[in-house]
């Protein structure tokens, strides 16, 4: 039976019970018993199992059947739901989805879970299953030296990289102590000591928790970013006592993803076997051209030269619409009006097809919070708002790791131990909200803790100690100015080392990457109350629809996107509140912004006075500000350009567009005017 041409469905139809099965699972560790979320997990193994069966994906279909023999064990009441039961269940998820991406690649989906497999049998016998300390690491014969920090993560190797390019030197150390050491985590504690003095620990094998509590057997690994050489490293952590030998090599990560490679290798020989069935692969790539006629993988790069030969469209358009309405031929405006329509959805198309919701980033972050949460002892309960809002594919594709590492420290440093929280009168489970919105040409993505909060103090303390800015300079720090230098390169609030955040080299990376991306970070704190970090992105929208305005005899444009609503108030409505101009806005008081003061207009003294004033009403999240305006032009669709490198600090001014007329306008960023 060809089955190539169910192929993008059977796809479709495994990723949307993939997605249930990861959003069951979570659901169910909060409710065990809840026989209502294991019937729906229950009947997403048993589709995808019969699915898989029928497409003649046998991997697939074994380890799915076996998922599904353990939640109808639970549903019978023969096992119970436990900690240890849920990371194997994950953990096997986790390989389904790898082998639905790898036939969605064109591949057979062939894949070694043998050891899965067991750990499901063993589950569906009530047995228990190995924790990672228990099982053996496998042996490798590789020439090179072998890896000994195990998991470590994208980000992870993403400072390993950047530290790379600003001359630092990457090492795994490891350190073996004496058998005759009674105390190891105090020498442990004593060697990391040495080493934070020489650079940064990233992470350890095992975790630093373990290390503490003296949870090895004589030996630990690290990796670590230091400007001094490996002779000089090993030297200062020899004058510890107690040691029997210390073993530096240059971790490089282009070695680390061969060694993942070989080892990948080596678990799937049915993959190697593709190379020796000529038939076989020949039907693979069938599959593959099957799917990517199905799904229409365009370049983003096609999609950039469409966009810029689109926004000249634009241009020539409103050139035409001006024409039109100069000449006042009504043939010739009936023909323009026709072209807008027709071009107005070609724009709404090509717009759509390069955004992507946010939800694809979003929707991996609570099973990784579920995973830190368990490291660190903590509980978290995550909140997800917003959801759907979209963003440019360019911008989604590297958003994602700054998030994941905001995330990470987000948990290591502002939420508090329960016992903490506790003590401070607040409740057991910490909240982390992720929250996404427009606003303006904008989007803004925001990450709330209810912790403990950014201590001043410390932040100040730690930066003068470092030689960052003087006492004299700290005295003079605004909140948010303060807040800010935990983003300098190397900075560390943290007392001691963690294996997830607190390095400085993650949150430089973290600010590199979103302003690389047109944007800005911002952070706001409150001590015990929690911590907001807040990011502005570009929609990378090159096509945007506009409010035309006037100062004096200069045009300006403003989202209308930001609008809420035009209003003419008379001058005497004018109130005044913290030394500020504010009106009564439908029962909401709202400051006012004058433009003419802001942009420094050059004031017509021939122009008459009016006792009215003009005001758009903007929004930024749920805070209002009125700009006051000479008077109001209308509304028109503009290409946004771009003022260049030398005007990138130009304030409350996101552009530039040219209208019909060849007359320039700046467009306003009125997210920047509102306080």
């Amino acid at each position: 039976m060809d089955t190539s041409g169910y192929l993008s469905i059977f796809i479709d139809e495994s990723n949307e019970h993939l997605e249930v099965l990861y959003n069951q699972l979570l659901a169910l560790e909060k409710n065990p018993g809840e026989k209502a979320i294991i019937e729906e997990i229950f009947r997403a193994a048993h589709t995808l199992k019969g699915m898989s069966a029928t497409m003649g994906f046998n991997d697939l279909a074994n380890l799915t059947h076996k998922l599904e023999n353990v939640f109808d064990a639970i549903k019978e009441g023969k096992i119970s739901v436990n900690t240890e039961m849920m990371d194997v269940l994950f953990a096997s998820v986790d390989h389904l989805n790898e082998m639905v991406e790898d036939i969605a690649q064109g591949g057979d989906g062939s894949r070694d879970v043998s050891d899965a497999v067991e750990q499901l049998k063993q589950l569906e016998q009530g047995g228990s299953v190995p924790t990672a300390k228990e099982q053996t690491k496998p042996e490798t014969d590789s020439a090179e030296h072998p890896h000994k920090v195990s998991n470590i993560d994208e980000f992870a190797i993403t400072i390993l990289n950047e530290s790379t390019d600003r001359g630092y030197f990457n090492y795994e150390i490891t350190v073996t102590l004496r058998e005759d050491c009674l105390l190891k985590g105090a020498r442990a504690f004593m060697i990391f000591e040495v080493l934070e003095k020489l650079g940064e620990i990233i992470k350890s094998d095992p975790s630093v928790t373990e290390i503490e509590e003296e949870q090895f057997d004589r030996s630990f690994s690290l990796l670590f970013i230091t400007k001094h050489p490996e002779d000089l490293v090993k030297q200062n952590i020899e004058k510890v006592s107690e040691i029997e030998s210390v073993e530096i090599y240059p971790f490089l990560t282009n070695q680390l993803d061969k060694n993942e490679a070989e080892s990948e290798t080596k678990k799937t020989p049915k993959e190697n076997q593709q190379t020796k069935s000529p038939k076989k692969k020949q039907h693979n790539q069938a599959n593959s051209h099957s799917v990517v006629n199905k799904t229409i993988r365009v370049n983003i790069d096609r999609l950039d030269v469409l966009m810029n030969l689109f926004e000249e469209l634009v241009v020539d358009r409103g050139r035409l619409e001006q024409l039109a309405s100069d000449l006042d031929n009504k043939d010739l405006q009936d023909t323009v009006e026709h072209m807008s329509r027709v071009s107005s959805d070609l724009q709404s198309i090509i717009l759509t097809m390069r955004m992507v919701p946010i939800e694809q980033v979003f929707n991996r972050f609570p099973r990784m919070i579920r995973q830190v949460a368990r490291d660190l002892n903590k509980k978290v309960e995550v909140e997800i708002i917003g959801a759907e809002t979209e963003l440019d594919r360019t911008v989604i594709d590297e958003i994602g790791d700054p998030l994941v590492h905001l995330i990470r420290n987000a948990m290591d440093h502002g939420i508090e131990s329960p016992e903490e929280r506790v003590n401070k009168g607040k409740s057991e489970q910490g909240t982390l909200k992720l929250e996404a919105y427009h606003s303006g040409n904008h989007v803004f993505i925001e990450i709330k803790d209810d912790g403990a909060g950014i201590s001043r103090e410390k932040v100040l303390k730690k930066a003068i100690a470092k030689g960052i800015l003087s006492e004299s300079q700290a005295e003079i720090l605004t909140d948010q100015q303060v807040f800010d230098l935990i983003m300098s390169s190397g900075f560390s609030t943290a007392d001691q080392v963690s294996d997830l955040s607190g390095r400085g080299v993650g949150l430089d990376v973290v600010k590199n990457t979103i302003e690389s991306l047109g944007g800005r970070i911002s952070i706001d704190s409150k001590p015990d109350k929690g911590s907001i970090f807040s990011i502005q992105l570009p929609l990378t929208l090159s096509i945007i629809s506009v409010l035309l305005i006037e100062l004096q005899k200069e045009k300006y444009a403003i989202p209308l996107s930001s609008i809420i609503e035009t209003a003419i108030v008379h001058k005497d409505d004018i109130m005044h509140a913290h030394h500020t101009k504010v009106i009564d806005f439908r029962g909401t008081v709202v400051p006012l912004a004058f433009l003419n003061e802001i942009f420094a207009v050059p004031i017509n003294e021939e122009a008459p006075s009016s006792d009215y004033l003009s005001i758009v009403i903007v929004k930024k999240g749920n805070k209002l500000t009125g700009l006051v305006v000479d008077s109001f032009i209308g509304q028109q669709e503009v290409v946004l350009k771009s003022l260049g490198s030398y005007l990138t600090e130009t304030f409350a001014i996101s552009g530039a567009t040219i209208l019909g007329d060849g007359e320039v306008a700046l467009i306003i960023d009125s997210n920047a005017l509102i306080k």
